[in-house]
């Protein structure tokens, strides 16, 4: 398929079978190189479309399996003990890194390493119910980037539903491509939602998906270095240099906003929920998730 340099979001992005990605931090032939990507029975691959959980995940991953991240002797950041497949941008050799070895990615099922389909390794997959989801993108491009200072919230909506030049692509397309083919995969389905109401289930149905055993003291200050709260002032964890890096003003900002569940009802008017509801509606119904709205 064609690309198409386009100005938005970070800068420049690509367009690339269907997807668009960050024009300088990846290219289409490393894209489509990663359908060859060496899969191991031990990796751990965290997928998500984007803002859904995915550093939240990330932060939790690392507290499991990295002890000097939990007690704090190792200054390493969370992106760099589960680096993005797709933006390489320090062009690590990724066979030299030790087992087991955690990813994150953005990537929809169709451009996915083909080896996971041979249920090699394990994959989290999280997702967030698209009206908080849609908050989210739009605060983190208005407040971060600064892309959306002249849009509306309705243009910030059809975006959303028509995948228009958004990172990651269309929402449901994205979701309902990983979950109708969930029986490829070995894969574990987690909703943001939950993670808000019960942090400590989410953490022990990771440590048991990953086949990770932790003594309750262990699970109790992962849970607690995992909130939401002390992550958001966590330098090794809360992506402040990002928003450092691509603020264009001078305002400061957070790359982590609030971590609530129905952040939308205090920003969508009436007309926008009724509009999103009338495109999701039906689509909605063919996803197997029982969203969690409030």
């Amino acid at each position: 398929m064609a690309e198409e340099a386009v100005t938005r979001s970070l800068g420049k992005v690509f367009l690339h079978r269907g997807i668009y990605f960050v024009e300088g931090l990846t290219t289409p032939e490393e894209i489509d190189s990663l359908e060859n990507f060496s899969v191991r029975d031990t990796d751990v691959f965290l997928i998500t479309f984007p803002k859904s959980g995915t550093v939240w995940i990330q932060q939790i991953l690392s507290l499991i399996y990295h002890k000097g991240h939990l007690n704090k002797t190792e200054n390493i950041k969370t992106e760099v003990r589960i680096p993005w497949i797709e933006y390489n941008i320090k062009k690590v050799d990724f066979e030299r890194l030790p087992s087991p070895r955690l990813w994150t990615t953005h990537l929809p099922h169709y451009l996915a390493p083909k080896d996971l389909k041979k249920k090699k390794a394990k994959i989290i997959y999280v997702t967030r119910n698209p009206k908080d989801n849609m908050i989210s993108s739009y605060y983190f491009a208005k407040t971060i980037l600064s892309v959306t200072k002249n849009k509306d919230w309705f243009s910030s909506l059809l975006d959303l539903v028509s995948g228009e030049k958004l990172l990651g692509g269309f929402w449901f397309d994205h979701v309902k491509g990983w979950h109708s083919h969930k029986d490829d995969y070995n894969i574990l389905f987690l909703q943001y939602e939950d993670m808000v109401k019960d942090l400590r289930s989410a953490v022990l149905k990771i440590c048991n998906f990953v086949g990770k055993d932790l003594d309750d003291q262990t699970v109790d200050a992962i849970v607690e270095r995992a909130t939401f709260k002390n992550m958001k002032s966590d330098p090794l964890a809360n992506y402040a240099h990002i928003g450092q890096q691509h603020r264009k003003t001078q305002k400061k900002s957070n790359f982590l906003r609030k971590g609530t569940i129905g952040d939308w009802k205090n920003v969508m008017t009436v007309a926008q929920n009724e509009k999103f509801d009338k495109i999701f509606g039906e689509k909605l119904k063919d996803l197997p998730i029982k969203f969690i709205w409030d």
